[in-house]
């Protein structure tokens, strides 16, 4: 798989693509002698006095699309895209891409799914690599990003742990001789969300060296108040419990993003470039809470206050050398260094002379350190044959505290420290790709990759465990250009994949919970839980009937054993919830997508773009009855309407998500339910001057909160049911940007 270039010149186009590329480059050549001979023509006629019509030319290279010619099926959303709404987390960028949902239970953040698949299956890998534990992408600004690679099946080159697809955030690299930008804004919410944000760009060049420097900050505070309602029924239908419990809320957040970028063009044609990325995250709240009890008996701590707060910091610095060998060959090796904070406190508290005293602490500190090796060898062995082989290797090691204390006692007094564990991971992943032009209009894509993880964890409270793992991943990908066609294509894949169990759920550490029960139970890791493996198949139909015109249809199936579940089982004492592989899941996916511009079907139409998208999704768990026995929090059906059209110095758009609610059968005694949403998102930018602008956006115009509820069966009161909402507001949100 190859990481084509934008546009560039055309003198430039053909000796890049004459390595890999024959076919493209020999078309360069003849559009740059094409334009030769018109510039020529041009001159002559001009000279014999006659009038010549304009003639714009456009190489190759302006021609290509990620998305329609590359082998391995890819969506690309670009700079432009990722800026247009002045959007301040990457989350809210991502929620607008077709086959992406971006799930909240309470409003805030959101997990990023593709195929309505989370809780691991959709991979997130930041420059091809994934950040370490307890980073938040959420605290990750649009403004430092270049593009966003949209992979819907696996390829060798990265980690195959990307069941249901891989979303790869690639940070600014092109370097833009001279450019100096600022924006400065502001964002307010109805519902009490209020901060600043601001960016910098520069770049410029001084000789073979070139630089780059991309910051972005923000803070913001917010006030709340949401309500739960809890009810419970006996088996006879009489209702033994009536509750409601109201939290007002008020908190803040912050986050700084620093990216400096450092290339060298060295005098035998190799490139050296240093690339780091920093990143700190604080945020904090303060919650109170009272519980109002009209049926049955009151609730353990009626009146409850909640202080969270929580610090990160994470950096990752990298040093690439690209060598340019003989016969068009390439080696491009990366050396990388990363680690990561994660601090956070919280405590739970009851008022003086409460009838059931609480002063709940607990202290947590982890720490990540790690280094990373890549390297890709590639070359064009036979005419239409480019092969790719390479290695991905890396070493992580994460030290955990957690001091948890009762009325300033400690709960384990044989642990002075608290408790503490280390996790030692080391993975290796060896693979090969070969891109073969079977014909002008049948492209092969074979790739096979072995990837090996080892982990070690170790504490002070358990026994010493390690944990091993290998899984092969062959990957077929086809594109058949149909004869006799303008734009029509048909792509096919076969992809192994897997998803392997993070650190935290092999620990066999006990994380006790202050109300045990069945609904909130501890937690205990499992360290013989084993990867998923999925067998994809992934098939698409594209039309493209115009410039910037498309019409896609596409289908997906994943068989995914060894699924792993949540099982609540009772030991004797205390509820416990352990992660176990329980059986088999099964999930398919029909996506249809549209986009063109309105000239492609009116004549002398504005210049409006049309977008829309809609994706299907079904799965069943065969470990939990049904009916309901579907992937926890898959959305069965979401949809993204979208416009946008330029006039002059104006610029405008507007976008509408819709997400359908579900009720999920998460295990033999709890159902969760979700409610349906939908976003409504508009924004205008107006130019004063090429230098100066003004982008003023709103989110959530529909002002819909946030609502979902769940149901348990619980022993010694029956049917549980708990339903919240959680006010969002409508956000808007305006920017001045200039360059200097």
């Amino acid at each position: 798989m190859h990481a084509r270039l934008s546009p560039i010149r055309l003198t430039l186009l053909a000796a890049a693509l004459a390595t890999t590329f024959p076919l493209y480059a020999q078309e360069a050549q003849e559009t740059k002698q094409s334009a030769a001979d018109t510039t020529v023509k041009k001159g002559e006629a001009a000279q014999a006095g006659q009038t010549m019509q304009r003639v714009e030319v456009k190489g190759a290279a302006q021609a290509y699309d990620p998305r329609r010619d590359d082998t391995a099926t890819k969506i690309v959303v670009n700079q432009e895209e990722i800026v247009k709404y002045g959007d301040t987390s990457v989350t809210d960028v991502l929620k607008r891409v077709p086959g992406i949902t971006v799930n909240s239970s309470n409003g805030r953040g959101g997990e990023i799914r593709m195929r309505g698949m989370g809780a691991g299956y959709t991979q997130i890998l930041i420059n091809g690599e994934r950040a370490p534990a307890g980073f938040s992408i959420e605290s990750l600004a649009p403004d430092v990003i270049e593009r966003i690679e949209v992979l819907r099946a696996a390829s060798a080159e990265f980690s195959t742990q990307s069941v249901a697809g891989t979303i790869n955030i690639v940070l600014k690299k092109a370097i833009r001789t001279g450019q100096r930008e600022i924006k400065v804004g502001m964002r307010r919410t109805s519902s009490g969300m209020r901060g600043p944000n601001a960016n910098l760009q520069l770049s410029d060049k001084v000789g073979k060296m070139s630089y780059s420097i991309s910051g972005s900050g923000a803070h913001e505070s917010f006030e709340r108040t949401a309500t739960v309602f809890e009810d419970a029924y006996s088996g006879a239908g009489v209702q033994t419990q009536a509750r409601s419990t109201v939290g007002v809320e008020d908190g803040s957040f912050s986050y700084f993003n620093l990216a400096p970028r450092l290339n060298w063009n060295l005098e035998n044609g190799d490139t050296l470039t240093s690339q780091t990325f920093l990143n700190s995250g604080r945020f904090r709240t303060r919650t109170n809470e009272t519980a109002t009890t009209t049926i049955g008996a009151a609730a353990p701590y009626p009146d409850l206050a909640l202080a969270n707060d929580n610090k990160n910091s994470f950096y990752r610095t990298e040093l690439n050398w690209v060598h340019k060998m003989e016969a068009g060959a390439k080696l491009d090796m990366k050396l990388g260094v990363q680690g990561g904070e994660n601090d956070s406190t919280s405590r739970r508290l009851t008022p003086a002379g409460a009838a059931r005293a609480l002063d709940n602490l607990i202290v947590s500190e982890g720490e990540d350190r790690g280094v990373t090796s890549t390297g890709k060898f590639s070359k064009t062995i036979f005419e239409g044959h480019a092969l790719g082989m390479g290695w991905d290797g890396g070493y992580n090691t994460r030290e955990d505290s957690r001091v948890e204390t009762e009325a300033g006692r400690t709960v384990f007094p044989g642990l002075p420290d608290g408790e503490e564990f280390e996790a030692q991971v080391s993975r290796l992943a060896l693979y090969a790709q070969d891109e073969w032009s079977v014909t002008p209009r049948l492209s092969v894509y074979l790739g096979a990759r072995w990837e090996g993880i080892r982990t070690r964890t170790s504490g002070n409270t358990f026994d010493t465990g390690r944990s091993r793992s290998s899984v092969w991943s062959p990957v077929l990908q086809t594109l058949w250009k149909i004869p006799d066609t303008k734009g029509d294509q048909v792509r096919f894949a076969v992809t192994r994949t897997y998803k392997a169990p993070n650190v935290s759920s092999l620990i066999p550490r006990r994380q006790t919970s202050v109300d045990n029960r069945s609904t909130d139970p501890d937690y205990q890791g499992n360290p013989d839980l084993q990867p998923e493996l999925a067998l994809g198949f992934d098939a698409s139909y594209e039309h493209y009937w115009a410039e910037g015109a498309l019409l896609s249809a596409s289908a997906s199936i994943r068989r995914i054993d060894g699924y792993t579940r949540s099982v609540i089982d009772f030991d004797g004492m205390r509820w416990v919830a352990m992660p176990m592989n329980a059986g088999q899941a099964v999930s398919k996916n029909l996506e249809l997508e549209a986009k063109f511009p309105l000239k492609a079907v009116m004549d002398g139409a504005p210049a409006i773009d049309l977008r829309a998208s809609i994706s299907r999704n079904w799965s069943e768990v065969d470990g939990v009855p049904g009916p309901g026995n579907r992937l926890d929090g898959q959305t069965p059906l979401s949809a993204n309407l979208g416009i946008d059209y330029k006039a002059g110095k104006v610029s405008t758009g507007a976008s509408f998500a819709y997400k359908q609610g579900m009720t999920v059968r998460v295990s033999e005694r709890q159902t969760s339910v979700m409610d349906t949403r939908r976003d409504l998102e508009a924004y205008v930018l107006y130019k004063f001057s090429p230098k100066l602008q003004l982008r003023v956006a709103g989110q959530n115009l529909l002002d819909e909160d946030f609502k979902a509820s769940s149901s348990y069966l619980e022993d010694g009161r029956g049917l549980v049911l708990r339903r919240g909402s959680f006010p969002v507001g409508v956000t808007l949100r305006a920017t001045v940007e200039a360059k200097f």
